[in-house]
């Protein structure tokens, strides 16, 4: 399973993310009583779990729906702030679904810029001249598989362990950039990325490794 594609451009400013399957690791928990047992925190346009565990729940999750309803961003269907009814013990027993939704625009260029000095670091502590940096991060939820371009642009996936085969994806997501992006009259180099062409290819060679759960360069027209 594919979470997400970025492109960093040379100086570490994130050009483009798209992410997928967003909220398709849904957990479901009902709480008889108050309080959670887990920290909640509002974070940007999400509320997320802060702290603590609760079977698959982990750090980073974010809440999808109270009582079978969907929210809306950081307040509930009705209007209210979730934080405000997972706070108050009459709002028990409550039901919450966590997912890992999308996360906002400062996430996405924090994480950017993070990441562009971790490889920069790690190109420089290797014993080994000239090191490539970072080009596979792994932990216990997902795997970071990186390719850096010669003019200096990085593009990474985050996937999950059963995803085979990302560093052909990569080269493959590199070519996509080199046929829509590059090529487009109207592209200025290092810039952010609107490029509907590429947006739709991009997506469609996603659902191909999907589909196979494995990328063969010689399975895709």
């Amino acid at each position: 399973m594919i979470y997400a594609v970025y492109i960093i451009n040379k100086a570490g400013g994130l050009i483009y993310n798209e992410q997928f399957n967003v909220n398709k690791q849904v957990e479901e928990t009902t709480f008889s009583q108050f309080p959670l047992p887990l920290v909640m925190s509002v974070d940007g346009s999400r509320v997320v779990v802060k702290f603590g565990e609760l079977g698959r729940v982990k750090p980073g999750f974010s809440v999808i729906s109270i009582d079978k309803s969907p929210v809306n961003g950081t307040y509930t269907s009705s209007g209210k702030p979730i934080i405000d009814v997972i706070n108050d013990p009459n709002s028990y027993p409550l039901t919450v679904s966590f997912g890992r939704g999308k996360i906002g625009a400062n996430e996405k260029l924090m994480l950017a810029s993070t990441f562009h000095s971790l490889y920069a670091i790690s190109s420089k502590i290797s014993p080994v001249e000239q090191s490539s940096g970072i080009k596979m991060m792994e932990t216990e939820e997902f795997v970071l598989h990186c390719f850096q371009t010669i003019t200096g642009v990085k593009f990474f996936i985050i996937v999950d362990h059963k995803q085979t085969a990302c560093e052909p994806l990569l080269h493959r997501i590199y070519q996509l950039y080199t046929d829509f992006v590059l090529k487009n009259p109207f592209y200025l180099i290092d810039m952010p990325i609107r490029c509907e062409l590429f947006d739709q290819n991009l997506k469609r060679v996603i659902e191909q490794v999907e589909r196979a759960n494995v990328y063969n360069s010689a399975t895709l027209s």
